[in-house]
């Protein structure tokens, strides 16, 4: 799909003042199949945008040969690599991305081909007129399971209103995002990060851009159904206590139940002359009342987990090393104004 218009570097200069420096943020994971043509494809189209660009690469812990396929274009690319020690995860990698690119607008990007290249061109006109963050949704999700449709959208539904913002649920990390939104982010002090949330909690001015992905041109899928759920619960820890407020309501409901019970029992003893039932009912009883107690002991641990892990203090990942050939791309005045930029926000 081709999208117009293409923006013009005069559209971009208005809110800058000058020629304006994009960087693109790469998380990379075993793509060493497909990694080397998507760098070079994506230089071409965002070099037709601005001269100076920067293509921020984060490998993160890759086990192919991705790095290979990356370093061996360092030297005709404006690329800042940086390689995690381990595979932290895609959110943290796209953090470290943020936390070195310079831009006066970022673009984050998977290397997979599937997110359409010439969009950033719309992105870039969005941006240019003033929109801090301009975000890509999947036009249609007809390939995903209609249990799977509707429990993503219970789930965006109940996060949109406990973070206090519209956190829209087709939209994913393919998106631009200004300096001073760049600069919040990389201050925000939390390591479990849940970046959909963040990105709808820092506010801003945002627009979406519908698009339709295209078709994965190598390498495959890194999130399986588990690691879907792990990435639900972890959004829902971070910016939600339903599950602690459900629990109580549930304990609450249970004990008003076991009350109205107990008064059954006795009226049934008193007034009707019934025998009260015997093990079968204590038993049946005793078993429910400690499953509803141990889901909420879990409930707890889960949050109690989320703190041990802050409390520790721990980097949210560890970078075992960069190297940067795209200084030669970027303005002179680019690190003063980011600099700036930064200390304002």
């Amino acid at each position: 799909m081709k999208y117009d218009p293409q923006p013009t570097m005069d559209i971009a200069r208005a809110r800058t003042g000058r020629a304006f420096h994009l960087s693109c943020v790469i998380p990379v994971y075993n793509e060493a199949s497909v990694v080397g043509s998507f760098l070079e494809a994506l230089h071409a189209h965002v070099r037709g945008i601005t001269a100076h660009v920067e293509l921020v690469v984060v490998n993160d812990g890759s086990t192919d040969g991705s790095a290979a396929e990356i370093l061996a274009r360092a030297g005709s690319l404006p690329l800042h690599y940086v390689e995690l020690s381990r595979n932290f995860g895609k959110e943290q990698a796209i953090q470290a991305g943020l936390d070195v690119a310079s831009g006066d607008c970022v673009v984050i990007i998977d290397a997979d081909f599937q997110h359409p290249i010439d969009l950033i061109s719309v992105m870039v006109e969005r941006w240019a007129h003033g929109i801090d963050m301009v975000y890509a949704v999947k036009a249609d999700r007809h390939g995903e399971g209609w249990l799977r449709r509707t429990l993503g959208a219970a789930f965006y539904r109940v996060l949109s209103m406990e973070a206090g913002a519209t956190i829209p649920r087709n939209a994913g990390d393919f998106r631009l995002i200004d300096a001073r939104v760049v600069a919040v982010l990389r201050a925000l002090p939390e390591r479990t990060r849940f970046m959909k949330g963040l990105y709808a909690w820092v506010g801003f001015s945002s627009a979406a851009i519908p698009f339709q992905p295209e078709a994965r041109r190598g390498g495959e899928s890194k999130y399986s159904t588990r690691k879907l759920a792990r990435l639900a619960v972890t959004g829902l820890m971070a910016f939600s206590s339903l599950p602690l407020r459900a629990v109580s309501i549930a304990g609450l409901v249970i004990s008003l139940g076991s009350l109205a019970f107990g008064c059954w029992i006795v009226f049934q003893k008193v007034f009707l002359q019934q025998p009260i039932p015997g093990f079968a009912t204590v038993a049946a009883s005793v078993t429910f009342l400690s499953g509803i107690q141990l889901l909420a002991l879990g409930v707890v641990a889960q949050y109690v987990g989320c703190i041990f892990d802050e409390v520790k203090g721990r980097p949210s990942y560890i970078a075992a090393r960069t190297i940067d050939t795209s200084q030669r791309s970027k303005p002179a005045s680019v690190s003063s104004l980011a600099a700036d930029e930064r200390s304002r926000a």
